[in-house]
């Protein structure tokens, strides 16, 4: 009996000390899920700011709507409606082809500054002949009054100009209406005839005649005559402000009298 005894407690022994032993490990589990609690991996929402496109950005432009596809009789009443088109004729096509064609750049060239006259056969200068032998010389009536003689323009206005004298009466003066005009601008001569100038075919000679009846005196070779001077070749006749120098070209050497009788 002791045996049983024995045995029966040493049964309930080990069946408390096993009791207790699994208690103390459901405590510990327990403690230890409470340290362990599952973690929530799910992220945080988004701010509302992110979510939305920033002021700065554009929003995508909307898309073009699509066409809408035409009934059959829609599309018969077009056709029918439609202008007839002409077809294009070859001048049309050259010129659009041109229209497209950037226009070329012409360049221009300096003409030259000396040019070629081109005569016409009928303006072309005739051919110089070829002179032989003596040839007779012809002597007709003057075209114009014969040249005796020359006023040469020694001092003042017109220096370096001339007149010629011609065969009979010169008036010399300041107007064009003159025989000799000296207008040179010296307003210092007078208008009409402040003087004559006569050559005599007859003996040759020369003669000059002041006009008395003029303001403004003139003098020959510095002397103021009183009536009528004989002239000699270089004499100097002063006018105003004006000096001429007689050359004579016809005298007792020649005359034109000797060709007319020739």
């Amino acid at each position: 009996m002791t045996i049983e005894g024995e045995t029966t407690a040493g049964h309930e022994a080990k069946a408390a000390k096993a009791h207790k032993f699994l208690g103390s490990l459901r405590d510990a589990l327990m403690a230890a899920g409470r340290d362990d609690a599952p973690i929530d991996m799910t992220p945080p929402p988004k701010p509302a700011s992110a979510a939305k496109p920033g002021a700065d950005e554009k929003a995508p432009p909307p898309l073009p709507p699509k066409p809408q596809s035409l009934s059959a009789e829609e599309a018969a009443r077009l056709a029918r409606t439609a202008p007839e088109l002409k077809p294009l004729v070859p001048e049309a096509i050259a010129a659009a082809k041109d229209a497209d064609v950037p226009p070329t750049t012409r360049v221009v060239r300096a003409e030259s500054r000396v040019k070629k006259i081109e005569l016409e056969p009928e303006e072309a200068p005739a051919r110089t002949v070829l002179v032989r032998g003596r040839q007779q010389i012809e002597r007709g009536v003057f075209e114009r009054d014969p040249v005796v003689g020359f006023l040469i323009v020694v001092g003042g206005p017109g220096l370096g100009s001339y007149r010629p004298i011609f065969e009979g009466n010169n008036t010399v003066g300041r107007s064009k209406e003159n025989r000799i005009p000296l207008d040179f601008g010296d307003d210092a001569i007078s208008n009409e005839a402040q003087a004559y100038l006569r050559y005599d075919s007859s003996d040759r000679s020369f003669l000059f005649v002041p006009n008395l009846a003029k303001t403004n005196v003139v003098s020959v070779n510095d002397k103021r005559p009183a009536g009528p001077v004989p002239l000699q070749p270089m004499d100097v006749i002063t006018f105003g402000r004006t000096q001429v120098a007689f050359l004579p070209f016809c005298g007792s050497e020649f005359d034109w009298s000797e060709i007319s009788e020739a």
